[in-house]
């Protein structure tokens, strides 16, 4: 790559347009770094995750995958199209599977997703306990999990959606054994963090 085309590529993404990004910038847009995300039409970089972010990550996805009725999926930090201007990117989802396109797919619709679960981080603190989760109940997601960290151990906070109002009610904290039967039923040890 030439100097003039990567300070073109550098410009291009780091200078937002007048009306803001779309989710077509952020599908297309080459040069992008890995795990942006679109909130309000403004891209989000991803910073580096910690030790316990991505162990909670993956007792999550372990957790989801095991027992999963076949008409589900589970992937991890993928892009979750919720209207032209947000196109964040859930730690954790849950789909249909007939969602799934094939290998190379990199976004779901909002209308797919069953679960979207954000691990809550120093950085991205505000946005996991406020923005994203009313973004994801105004497009219509029916569950959503918020994890918290008390003193180095997962807590998963399980809301529903209400439909009448478009927004989450909370319906249980769990911290040593998380069960819950939406969107199918899910046992998962969260005290197994500690062996991962």
């Amino acid at each position: 790559m030439t100097e003039s085309e990567s300070a073109s590529q550098y410009s291009r993404w780091h200078v937002s347009p007048k009306d803001g990004f779309t989710v077509d910038d952020l599908l297309t847009m080459p040069g992008l770094p890995p795990h942006i995300q679109l909130i309000d039409g403004t891209l989000v970089l991803a910073q580096p995750q910690s030790t316990y972010h991505s162990v909670g990550v993956d007792l999550l996805v372990s957790g989801l995958r095991a027992g999963r009725p076949a008409e589900y999926k589970v992937s991890r930090q993928m892009t979750v199209i919720l209207d032209e201007r947000n196109g964040p990117e859930p730690d954790v989802i849950v789909t249909w599977a007939d969602a799934l396109s094939g290998r190379d797919q990199v976004s779901f619709l909002a209308k797919d997703v069953l679960l979207a679960v954000e691990v809550v981080s120093p950085d991205s603190a505000s946005r996991d306990r406020t923005t994203k989760p009313q973004k994801y109940a105004a497009a219509g997601i029916p569950n959503f999990w918020r994890v918290e960290a008390t003193k180095g151990k997962p807590v998963v906070h399980v809301y529903e959606l209400d439909p009448l109002t478009r927004s989450y009610v909370h319906m249980g904290m769990h911290r040593a054994q998380l069960k819950v039967d939406k969107p199918y039923l899910i046992d998962i040890d969260l005290t197994a963090v500690d062996q991962l």
